[in-house]
């Protein structure tokens, strides 16, 4: 079965109101917000960098509008079809504050990395549809996807030495970085989060289904001169050496499909 919906409504929202027959809510939107390209030949040349502050302050660096639409939406880029090609390369500083009335607003954050609320996303929708003209809409439909699920092995997760320290959560290669093909480590991690950041190198949306609840440090490595490494398979078969599994498995594929979307002017 094949599920369309607007865009321009939370999920929640747009099915609610149309049970009752009436139109969703508006959806919360930032006070103050800034939008401008970013400057080639600035000081500061990041590249998709979202932070998040006390207060509910939220600001981008060298970020793009697929980007954009990741965060707003907690998707992955291969999640979005559709769009201008701008949407790839055009790159844009973002700085915006909720109003004083809103939950974000007593947002205080551990750490400037830690994710957007769902307010903020919500927010960040709103930005999108305002000021990039974004139009488009989610499209569900059965794929592929892999299950994290416990393995055969026993766990090998230490609970995380920054709870209560740090709300950012990290998962890459043991030496750092982006995963590639000498195994995998993560910190102050949730089964959840991992599922999410394994997804984006799987190409596939991953559910977590290990039943596994808190905040765990983990690293697994191996010895490996492949130039040209595999990240796929080393992902599924590393993640067995902590004792966890991937399971491919048919499910929910939410995509974003962009039907028109305008630079914006600046402020």
């Amino acid at each position: 079965m094949r599920i369309v919906m607007c865009l321009a409504f939370g999920l929640t929202a747009l099915v609610a109101g149309v049970l009752l027959g009436q139109p969703a809510p508006a959806l919360p939107a930032f006070e103050v917000a800034s939008v401008k390209p970013q400057d080639p030949h600035g000081s500061r040349l990041e590249v998709n960098g979202l932070y998040t502050y006390p207060g509910g302050r939220v600001v981008g660096h060298g970020c793009t509008l697929e980007y954009l639409i990741d965060e707003a939406f907690s998707i992955q880029s291969f999640q979005i079809s559709g769009g201008p090609a701008w949407i790839h390369d055009s790159r844009y500083e973002i700085e915006a504050r909720p109003p004083a009335s809103s939950k974000s607003s007593q947002a205080s954050p551990l750490s400037a990395k830690a994710e957007p609320n769902e307010e903020q996303r919500l927010m960040l929708q709103s930005l999108l549809a305002d000021r990039f003209q974004l139009k488009a809409r989610r499209d569900i439909s059965q794929g592929p996807v892999y299950l994290l699920v416990k393995g055969g092995k026993p766990l090998k997760l230490d609970t995380a030495k920054d709870i209560g320290k740090s709300d950012f959560s990290w998962v890459g290669s043991p030496r750092g970085g982006m995963i590639t093909g000498d195994g995998i480590a993560g910190e102050n991690i949730s089964m959840p989060i991992l599922a999410s950041r394994l997804s984006r190198y799987l190409a596939r949306p991953v559910f977590d289904q290990t039943g596994i609840s808190g905040f765990f440090d983990f690293k697994y490595q191996y010895a490996s001169d492949d130039q040209h490494p595999d990240v796929v398979s080393n992902i599924l078969s590393s993640v067995q050496e902590i004792g966890l599994k991937l399971e491919s498995a048919k499910g929910p594929v939410e995509t974003i499909v962009i039907e028109s979307a305008t630079k914006p002017s600046e402020n």
